[in-house]
């Protein structure tokens, strides 16, 4: 299902642009428009799922093969072996700024771990 203002709906149907990666019948990967590192590639099913809190037991081998295509694409970008982060952000709290279910593929330069403290 496509949600009309869905920026990754969009994209998914070819309806607007992105440099696509890899594609398949789940899932459809392409490069960040705004990228925080050297790598930065999003991950996004085909199907229009608002965040992981919608995501329910029939989605469980979908998100396996975000993961599996996660490190396929690692591979292909020469990551796998420096390391990378995958993260999935939900809710504006996050950083969750577009509402289709997605992961980023960070990677390609050495990142800290921070989280700080605080009320």
């Amino acid at each position: 299902m496509q949600v009309l203002n869905c920026s990754f709906c969009k994209i998914v149907a070819g309806q607007a642009p992105a440099k696509i990666l890899y594609r398949d019948d789940l899932v459809t990967a392409f490069w960040d428009a705004r990228p925080i590192a050297p790598v930065h590639v999003l991950i996004v099913p085909n199907e229009h799922i608002r965040s992981i809190n919608e995501v329910t037991a029939e989605h469980e081998s979908l998100l396996g093969h975000l993961d599996t295509v996660a490190g396929r694409l690692a591979r292909e970008l020469k990551v796998d072996q420096s390391g990378y982060r995958l993260v999935i952000n939900t809710g504006p709290d996050a950083g969750q700024s577009i509402f289709h279910l997605h992961m980023h593929l960070i990677g390609g330069r050495r990142m800290p771990f921070n989280f700080q403290g605080g009320g």
